[in-house]
C-alpha cells in the first residue's frame, strides 16, 4: 500500500487522503457494535466502536487478511458530536484493535442505523497484497 500525500498538504490525523494498493480485494459490509451472538454488550459509543472493529478483524481473518491490509473505511455514526467527544477513547480502541496505520477514511452522520441500538456502523475495503513478504 502507498499513501497518497500531495506535496504541501497538511498530514491528516488518523487517516490518509488516499492510498493505492494491488492484490485481492476484500469488501466488508457495515459492522456494528454487537458481538458474535448478535448482542450489544454496551450502549457506549467507544465500546460499540471497539466491538465493531473486532468484528471487522474477524471478517478480515476469514479472508486471510489482516488489519494492515485495510485501505478504506467508511464510518456511519448516529451522533457526530458524541463521536467528537469520544475521539480519544475511539482512537485508543482503533489502535488496540486495528493498530496504527493510514487508510482512507470518512465519517458520516446518519439519522438512524437499521439496528436501532447501534451507534456506529463501519464498512471496510481491504487489499491482500499480491505477494506478502515472508517473515
Amino acid at each position: 500500500m502507498r499513501v497518497l500525500q500531495p506535496p504541501g498538504w497538511p498530514r491528516p490525523r488518523g487517516y490518509a487522503n488516499g492510498v493505492t494498493a494491488r492484490g485481492e480485494l476484500v469488501f466488508i459490509a457495515g459492522m456494528i457494535g454487537w458481538d458474535a451472538d448478535g448482542v450489544f454488550r454496551t450502549d457506549d459509543l467507544a465500546g460499540q466502536v471497539r466491538q465493531a472493529l473486532r468484528n471487522v478483524v474477524a471478517v478480515l481473518a476469514e479472508a486471510g487478511a489482516k488489519p494492515a491490509d485495510i485501505v478504506r473505511m467508511t464510518w456511519y455514526v448516529t451522533d457526530v458530536e458524541a463521536y467528537s467527544r469520544a475521539s480519544r477513547q475511539i482512537g485508543a480502541a482503533f489502535r488496540e484493535v486495528i493498530g496504527s496505520f493510514s487508510a482512507a477514511m470518512s465519517v458520516v452522520q446518519v439519522a438512524r442505523l437499521v439496528e436501532s441500538q447501534a451507534k456506529v456502523e463501519i464498512e471496510v475495503t481491504a487489499v491482500i497484497p499480491e505477494a506478502r513478504e515472508e517473515t
